[in-house]
């Protein structure tokens, strides 16, 4: 059993991994030493164990017999695994906050989507975009099922940062606007539709990898 003072180390370990590999800091297929990162944080070899687990759960590290610990990697058929339980939870989400959704708070979702808009690089556009969905989300008042859908979004972030590390292209987030017009308007069910499109939307895109070769990258980028 760990320890509490361990526990809360991990936890802020995984923490910090979690985000280096949400962000491509740490990539795909890279090993992770648990030496280097008990050094790193001035940590034993145990809470650093108990963070290694916990990516695992998370699905962003594999473990494999006498390899150790490697950052998973990702494929198209776990990207539309993502985006069709991000719709199927974000649409039951959505339905269940309708009714307690206020002007201020659709102004607040309006707010992000003008932010997203103008994001010049992904991180920010990937923060406005996240912070969209959850305003409108959040007040079903459904913890656990918010969780969820928090862990779908972080998978969503990987993804994203994995194929626009550069190059971000500026868009304009129509279905964000329509899904509001529809809020507003008390149209839960519209809204609702658009929202089950927007999140399965899967972009495709090259990249070079590391031995320079090009090969497709996939995204959800809703």
């Amino acid at each position: 059993m760990i320890a509490v003072n361990d526990d809360t180390i991990a936890s802020r370990i995984s923490r910090i991994l979690a985000d280096r590999i949400v962000t491509g800091q740490l990539g795909p297929g890279m090993k992770l030493k648990q030496d280097k990162f008990a050094e790193e944080f001035g940590a034993s070899h145990v809470p650093v164990r108990e963070a290694f687990r916990r990516l695992e759960a998370q699905g962003l590290v594999v473990s494999e017999p006498r390899r150790g610990v490697r950052v998973a990697s990702f494929d198209l058929k776990e990207v539309r695994e993502v985006a069709e339980m991000r719709a199927a939870l974000e649409v039951l989400a959505l339905r269940h906050a309708a009714p307690h959704l206020t002007p201020s708070i659709l102004n607040e979702a309006e707010e992000a989507t003008v932010a997203g808009d103008n994001s010049r690089d992904v991180r920010s556009w990937e923060d406005a975009n996240r912070r969209f969905h959850r305003l409108i989300l959040a007040p079903c008042g459904m913890p656990r099922l918010l969780a969820a859908i928090d862990d779908l979004h972080a998978a969503s972030a990987r993804f994203l940062f994995a194929s626009w590390r550069s190059e971000w292209e500026v868009r304009t987030d129509h279905e964000h606007r329509a899904i509001l017009a529809f809020l507003r308007e008390g149209k839960t069910e519209n809204a609702s539709a658009i929202l089950e499109r927007h999140v399965q939307r899967i972009g495709q895109r090259p990249i070079n990898g590391p031995s320079g070769a090009r090969r497709d990258i996939f995204a959800i980028a809703g």
